[in-house]
């Protein structure tokens, strides 16, 4: 899939899907995806338990487990989709992970990122989408844990740390099951 796919005619113009960067730090950030071992692994169950929690306690239809890899996002663990991966460059997660906080779009489609994104216009009619990043032992952000919602809507200040908590909550997960450290250089002297 690319870029080019995704255009859609609006009353100002044309409406293209805007990719999500890629980090600076993106070889650091995918190596440490490969030492969590995670990626076309079977379902956790306590990453099961945890998107259900999220997406009762917020109230929506989707919750996800994401783990952004070179092409795609992964789900480790899924509640209202029944896909197991999606192409990165429709994702909302890749633009999550560029950064540390909570990552919000309370309406896709009146956002000019993801207006014309197959995610939003398509058959998953996506409208809210908020993710906060899980980080690695050492520090890269390489999944979300998101919940979405097929009708606008604001997450307030207890659903935010609520999010942020219960992503802490996965990342700590992620690393205390899988994680492998980086093999340690020896040294020649």
């Amino acid at each position: 899939m690319t870029v080019a796919t995704y255009v859609r005619p609006t009353r100002a113009g044309v409406c293209v899907v805007q990719q999500p960067p890629v980090p600076p730090n993106e070889q650091a950030r995918l190596e440490a995806l490969r030492r969590l071992g995670m990626l076309d692994t079977l379902a956790d169950p306590s990453l099961d338990e945890l998107v259900h929690y999220a997406a009762r306690e917020l109230d929506v239809p989707i919750a996800l487990v994401s783990l952004v890899d070179t092409e795609r996002q992964w789900f480790k663990a899924r509640v209202g989709l029944e896909h197991t991966e999606l192409p990165r460059d429709v994702s909302f997660c890749g633009h999550a992970i560029c950064g540390d906080d909570v990552f919000v779009v309370e309406d896709a489609l009146q956002d000019e990122r993801f207006a014309a994104n197959p995610l939003v216009i398509g058959e998953l009619n996506m409208r809210f989408y908020a993710g906060v990043p899980l980080k690695s032992p050492d520090g890269q952000r390489v999944g979300t844990l998101c919940v979405i919602d097929t009708r606008p809507r604001t997450l307030d200040t207890r659903q935010r740390d609520l999010l942020q908590a219960l992503g802490a909550v996965a990342a700590w997960e992620l690393a205390r099951k899988h994680w492998m450290p980086p093999a340690e250089k020896v040294s020649e002297e």
